[in-house]
């Protein structure tokens, strides 16, 4: 009898089923080779010795397969965990409670490398001796990819928190000890100043909550009856207002439009996030559409697209507008702005998508569904 080891053949028992596990409903009658699965296996029989180690296994513990075939699983595969403990006589897998099934993945030691590690126990019957015991090996490279993204988060925000705060303490600092200095004209300005950035400091906070809600799926959804048409214009009277020329945005209205309940606050971030992103890194004139929606299933709801005159974004780039850091420009910003808008609309179970507007520069289209009213879901 044989075990397979990275393609290669070496005394020891065979491996589970006396070869490659069938891919069940495979009308070509393939079968699955154990080097072929992207993450490593190792099978021991009965007695804990080794009789399955692949070519993935091989790689991420740095082990030979053949110094590991043969020998007991706990020799074969010195695991501990975080507090120096050995792993295999901590968990017992052929001991203790026979209704166990095996254990979840987790972070271990080998030698000095970290590897995520699961097992499951294979019995003959629900409460009986192991029969096999599946081992499960993965590299911890994604974990370190997800540990960058949020340390590089971290680094942003605390990057852009940076700025603002200084002008909150220096100005407020100045007006403590300098008060009877300044004219009534030179601490309205100095306080407007502190207010402004107090607010951005709020915005950042807020948007740092979000990422956690929605990479956590516990965005909330509070749907209220929404006036798409006026949030709208709404939004468009506050960029004039903060010094946009009127005449820079032009609204469309398509059609009677169904009633649409959704959540207002996050309705409004979306078009706050979208309008801003036109102004600040378009050109020429914003138009904002609004009209019905309806699905493939049918469904109705309310779709609205930003679309400017800009240089656009590039083909290359549209695959990534929507994630984690992505700008458009040079112009500032935190690069989290669309992909929170992205995930607040998906939270409403819309959909958004970019492309290029007919004058050459971005456009985003959003849609929304009518949706439930929250006393109703």
């Amino acid at each position: 009898m044989s075990a397979r080891a990275s393609g290669t053949t070496v005394a020891a028992e065979p491996c589970p089923d006396d070869g490659p596990v069938p891919l069940g409903a495979d009308p070509a009658g393939a079968g699955l080779d154990p080097d072929d699965l992207p993450d490593g296996l190792v099978v021991a029989d009965e007695s804990g010795r080794v009789i399955c180690f692949n070519a993935a296994a091989a790689r991420i513990t740095a082990i030979d397969p053949h110094d590991a075939l043969g020998r007991p699983l706990e020799k074969a595969l010195p695991l501990q965990d975080i507090e120096g403990r050995r792993w295999w006589q901590l968990t017992d897998p052929y001991g203790g409670l026979a209704i166990r099934s095996g254990q979840p993945e987790r972070n271990l030691l080998l030698g000095g490398r970290e590897v995520l590690v699961s097992a499951r126990y294979v019995r003959s019957r629900p409460t009986g001796p192991v029969r096999r015991l599946v081992v499960a090996l993965r590299g911890t490279e994604a974990r370190r990819r997800t540990e960058l993204s949020h340390a590089e988060l971290i680094a942003t925000v605390a990057h852009e928190l940076r700025s603002p705060l200084t002008s909150v303490k220096g100005f407020t600092a100045t007006l403590l000890q300098k008060w009877e200095r300044f004219t009534d004209d030179q601490k309205r300005l100095m306080l407007e100043t502190v207010d402004a950035d107090a607010n951005r400091v709020t915005r950042l906070i807020a948007e740092l909550l979000d990422i956690s809600r929605i990479d956590s799926g516990r965005l909330e959804v509070r749907r209220q009856r929404v006036d798409m048409v006026s949030a709208v214009r709404r939004h468009v009277q506050a960029q004039t207002t903060a010094g946009q020329l009127p005449d820079r945005f032009l609204i469309r209205m398509v059609g009677p439009l169904p009633d649409l309940w959704a959540d207002p606050d996050k309705v409004d971030q979306v078009l706050g996030n979208l309008l801003e992103n036109a102004v600040r890194h378009g050109e020429g004139t914003v138009t904002i559409e609004v009209g019905p929606a309806s699905s493939g299933s049918g469904a109705e709801g309310t779709s609205v697209t930003v679309s400017d005159e800009g240089p656009g974004i590039p083909e290359e780039s549209m695959s990534r507008v929507f994630t984690r850091f992505w700008r458009g420009s040079k112009r500032g910003g935190t690069g989290l702005g669309l992909y929170i808008v992205k995930g607040i609309v998906e939270a409403h179970g819309g959909t958004i998508t970019v492309g290029r507007a007919p004058a050459g520069g971005a456009r985003f289209r959003f849609s929304l569904p009518v949706g439930t009213p929250a006393f109703m879901a």
